[in-house]
């Protein structure tokens, strides 16, 4: 497929996912309840180790410096050598691993919620924030099992990567990318399957539904991001022109006030983007494992959804 082609193919998939949350606004609301809220509920777990009693005020040096005794080690790397490893205590390793999986379950079940909606506006129904959250609290036991299964290979990769330098960088890039892909159409699957909770089947539904729809040689996603690429690029250009006209005119206010808005616009046009992402996933999902074509998609449009490669 030609750049024209990819390009025009990309353009239908955004302005198709875009149409969808034109019809129904509150899907721009989850993002930021799911962000607000798991910031407050990090904060909650994180607070009493920092502002726990140590017998000082908290606005006097004393109090932070036994917090950070209490959080850090101090090693030495090399004997006859001044260069020292900082590190956490063991109480501290068990706490941030408890924070790790409390904030996984959350954003879990808070994405739950959200392609619940989604899939509800895929199917043509209204969207409503208070349903979603009341759907995935029906579902605690599956985001539950996924968030300490998907945890623990989490940290398998990390500790690969750590322990084996070079190779073992490589290595987990190689077993994350498989796990991205494999892992693409868990949370819709938790959200349709009512019985199962068991993580491996999940991820097995998962990989299996993709394998299925979209063949073994599967080589990349080819979805929104071409024409959100040359969007990117595009403002640039009048980015640079702006500063081009500002010192061409000596006024230095035009690029100040261009260089505001332009960021204010990539915030809000990256927000956007990444809701019509999740948008044109759940379609990919609704496609791929139940055969609906949800509207104003189609058929087309979702079977290019990843390239092959053919030898």
């Amino acid at each position: 497929m030609n750049q024209m082609g990819k390009f025009q193919r990309s353009w239908m998939l955004l302005k198709g996912s875009l149409s969808i949350i034109a019809r129904n606004k509150q899907l721009l609301v989850f993002p930021v309840v799911i962000f607000s809220l798991t910031v407050v509920i990090v904060l909650f777990f994180l607070a009493p180790a920092v502002f726990r009693p140590t017998g000082y005020s908290y606005t006097q040096p004393e109090h932070w410096q036994a917090i950070s005794h209490s959080l850090f080690t101090q090693s030495e790397v090399a004997a006859g050598q001044r260069r020292s490893q900082i590190g956490f205590t063991p109480a501290a390793i068990a706490y941030l691993a408890l924070l790790y999986f409390v904030s996984m379950f959350f954003a879990t079940f808070f994405n739950v919620a959200f392609y619940n909606e989604i899939l509800a506006a895929l199917s043509g129904q209204t969207v409503s924030l208070g349903r979603g959250l009341k759907f995935a609290c029906t579902r605690w036991k599956a985001v539950l099992m996924w968030t300490l299964f998907a945890g623990l290979v989490g940290l398998i990769i990390k500790t690969i990567e750590q322990r084996l330098e070079i190779v073992g960088r490589l290595l987990a890039r190689f077993i994350g990318l498989a796990w991205s892909i494999a892992s693409v159409f868990v949370i819709p699957i938790i959200v349709r399957e009512e019985q199962d909770a068991n993580p491996l089947n999940i991820l097995r539904k998962s990989a299996g539904i993709l394998k299925r729809t979209w063949g073994e040689a599967l080589i990349g996603y080819a979805g929104l991001a071409f024409a959100n690429t040359l969007i990117l690029i595009g403002s640039v250009v009048l980015l640079m022109g702006a500063l081009v006209a500002s010192i061409a005119l000596n006024n230095y206010w035009l690029i100040a006030i261009t260089g505001v808005l332009w960021l204010f616009t990539l915030f809000a046009w990256s927000y956007l983007t990444s809701v019509a992402s999740q948008v044109y996933k759940g379609a990919l999902y609704l496609y791929a494992a139940e055969g609906v074509v949800a509207k104003p998609y189609s058929q087309e449009m979702l079977d290019m959804a990843w390239k092959f490669k053919k030898r």
